[in-house]
């Protein structure tokens, strides 16, 4: 849902126009150059290189203070000296310009001639990819039918921002185009289009928005938009036939510039959809971002590049299929991701402490939305001040539910809602083996904030749990609860958090009886994991490291293991406090023992509402092995929501480990490793992970 509105608002503003130079970036020339001064020959030279008549040779005759505006074959520079590599036999236009501080002046449009093919300059894949190779054809389609079906994407159209790269692009492998493994399955990274790469100004912000076509139908009409077809039949040609869907059929060729990933179109365009006909035409340069044996994405700059608040404006992403895959593709059986409960979930809601439990809508973080998997959209908001101002929601927004309550009790299945406006209603309810409330006698409704933001169920009366948070000691600490929107693969997501009864508790008890006369040390079967801001994701387990020295080497090898087994945490109690020793191998950079047994003690701080636990010194230093990177601090911990303290690390609810479970799975102690407030293009918590050493 906040993908919609941010797209929405970029759209909707009003772009500004810039110039595409200014004095401090190009030299501008004199005013007194006219079009005519421009000859070839005179101000600029057409040169076929002597050993290989393909390659040519622009080069500007204007001297240095002039800026040179080429339009040639294979785009625009504006460089002194340009190399073009023409493969096919034909004639080209050349046009040349220079910028003044009168502006730009083009003079006429110049012809020179390539007389035979050069067929290693459609050597590269690209060239295969898109056309099938020399002497062949290949048949492009945009990914949508007449049906509303999308077959390789979620839609025929994606919206990125206008200077997006293809080597911002990444493989689910972690490997891209360039690698020469054409034939990977491509996975979007989803985060991104949530947690863009923001700028320190906030307004040069690399993202996308993979939008489906299901959900934002707007984006333009179903239908059968016809075929693009590349070939290498004694030239690069292209035809583009429309003409079915009312913007006719055009022929011409193109070129391709493999570095720049970038196509061409002369006497033809792109295959594109009816509502943006004009901006589609207005370019003849395109920027390809995706392309492999099956799928292609084309990306159509637009003309006004920067909003009117200075951000970075929007472009279209064309997104095709080609003939054979869409002619293999089978439509099988579509099974949606579900929301994961952890095991023992209905024991946790119904049994803790009391059997009747009052939930709260908690101040701090009412609402969000949530893929259909229960992960959250916008993991930025972490606190009231952290929701986007288009939401309305800041912390005073949160007397408008300050006396809800919804109290149910799992021995009556009893349900009692509390509107906030005082009224109270009873009801019943029942909750199913897959976290689906339904309601009965009670309908919980009323705006949160911004006078649209609304807590309700469904039509159903029904709410599923997408998550489930327990704190530290394993205890529910709160419920996210989804509405099911009724056509976009998503929920609108509340969050619940339980207000128990009962007297005064030491909030360290638990933390006291899990840690006090133990001994940890890291784990060298499971040492580390990365994951999200939400605790989700991570890709190691309890077998990745071990003995195994070659499959992550850029971390793992004898030496960090050896640390890591010298290496121990010892918590003991020191009055009301408790006091932690860490002991280990100090190692100098070429791997050699410096101290042998190293100690070092201090009290052990704990913040049970983050959760936390603060140390008086850096933990483990793996200098002299390749995990010498590794984190012996927390330095960009200021990033968190409640900002940590240098020697300060999230205690992580991650690998089912909870301070009651702390025996057998131990404890994951985490690090905030990227943060998008911190300048990074995601965010991203290390996890170390520590087991019981006795």
């Amino acid at each position: 849902m906040n993908k919609i509105f941010k797209l929405f608002s970029i759209l909707s503003l009003v772009a500004i126009m810039f110039a595409s130079c200014s004095p401090e970036e190009f030299a501008l020339g004199a005013q007194d150059v006219k079009s005519t001064d421009l000859v070839e020959g005179i101000s600029f030279k057409i040169e076929h290189d002597a050993t290989n008549p393909n390659i040519v040779y622009l080069t500007s005759l204007m001297g240095s203070k002039y800026t040179p505006l080429w339009n040639h074959p294979q785009g625009r520079s504006q460089e002194q000296k340009v190399t073009l590599n023409i493969p096919f036999a034909g004639t080209y236009k050349v046009q040349f310009g220079v910028l003044t501080r009168g502006g730009a002046v083009y003079g006429d449009t110049v012809s020179f001639k390539v007389d035979n093919m050069y067929a290693e300059f459609v050597s590269d894949p690209m060239w295969t990819l898109i056309s099938g190779g020399a002497g062949k054809e290949k048949t492009w389609y945009l990914d949508l039918d007449a049906a509303g079906t999308s077959r390789y994407f979620k839609a025929p159209i994606y919206f990125f921002t206008w200077h997006y790269k293809w080597d911002n692009l990444h493989y689910a492998s972690g490997e891209s185009y360039l690698d020469g493994n054409t034939n990977d399955s491509f996975t979007w990274d989803a985060t991104k289009a949530i947690t863009p790469n923001m700028g320190a100004d906030g307004k040069t912000a690399t993202w996308y928005w993979l939008a489906d076509w299901v959900g934002n139908s707007w984006m333009c009409a179903k239908a059968d938009f016809g075929t693009m077809t590349f070939n290498l039949k004694g030239g690069a040609n292209v035809i583009s036939d429309q003409e079915a869907y009312g913007l006719g059929k055009s022929t011409g060729n193109y070129m391709l510039d493999t570095k720049t990933h970038t196509i061409k179109f002369s006497g033809a365009y792109p295959l594109h959809d009816l509502s943006r006909d004009a901006e589609v035409k207005a370019a003849t340069e395109f920027r390809i971002i995706y392309l492999t044996k099956d799928a292609m994405q084309i990306l159509v700059e637009p003309a006004n590049k920067v909003n009117a608040d200075g951000s970075a404006a929007s472009a279209t992403v064309y997104n095709y299929i080609s003939k054979d895959y869409k002619d293999a593709w089978t439509p099988g059986v579509v099974v949606e991701p579900e929301p994961t409960l952890p095991a023992g979930w209905q024991t946790d809601i119904s049994q803790t402490v009391s059997k009747s439990i009052k939930w709260v809508l908690s101040p701090e973080t009412p609402f969000n939305w949530a893929n259909l998997d229960g992960s959250i959209m916008n993991a930025g908001w972490t606190a009231a001040d952290k929701y986007d101002s288009w939401t309305g929601y800041n912390a005073a927004a949160a007397a408008n539910f300050a006396n809800f309550s919804l109290t149910l009790n799992s021995e009556t299945n009893t349900a009692v809602y509390v509107a906030p406006d005082g009224k109270s209603t009873t009801g019943a309810y029942t909750l199913d083996n897959k976290g689906i409330y339904t309601f009965v006698g009670v309908t919980p409704n009323f705006i949160i904030c911004g006078g649209w933001v609304t807590l309700a169920t469904t039509d159903a009366n029904q709410w599923r749990i997408t998550k489930i948070e327990k704190d530290a000691s394993g205890a529910i600490s709160g419920l996210w609860v989804g509405k099911r929107d009724p056509v976009k693969p998503e929920y609108m997501v509340y969050h619940l958090i339980p207000q128990l009864g009962g007297g005064v508790v030491d909030p360290l008890a638990a933390w006291k009886k899990a840690l006090v006369g133990k001994t940890f040390k890291p784990d060298t079967a499971w040492f580390i994991d990365w994951m999200k801001f939400d605790f989700t994701g991570g890709w190691t387990s309890a077998s990745t490291f071990g003995t195994d020295f070659t499959s992550n080497g850029w971390v793992w090898n004898a030496k960090t293991s050896d640390i890591a087994k010298s290496a121990s945490l010892k918590f003991e109690a020191n009055g009301s406090d408790i006091k932690v020793t860490l002991t280990q191998d100090l190692y100098d950079a070429s791997g050699n023992v410096t101290t042998a047994g190293y100690t070092v003690s201090g009290k052990l701080t704990i913040n049970p509402d983050i959760p936390s636990i603060k140390f008086e010194f850096p933990l483990v230093d793996y200098t002299g092995s390749v995990g010498n990177w590794l984190n012996t601090t927390n330095p960009k911990g200021t990033n968190w929501a409640k900002p940590l303290a240098t020697n300060e690390w999230l205690y992580l609810p991650y690998g089912n480990a909870t301070l009651s479970t702390i025996d057998t799975n131990g404890f994951w102690l985490g690090a905030i490793s990227k943060s998008t407030a911190g300048g990074d293009d995601k965010d991203e918590i290390l996890g170390f992970h520590y087991v019981l050493a006795n």
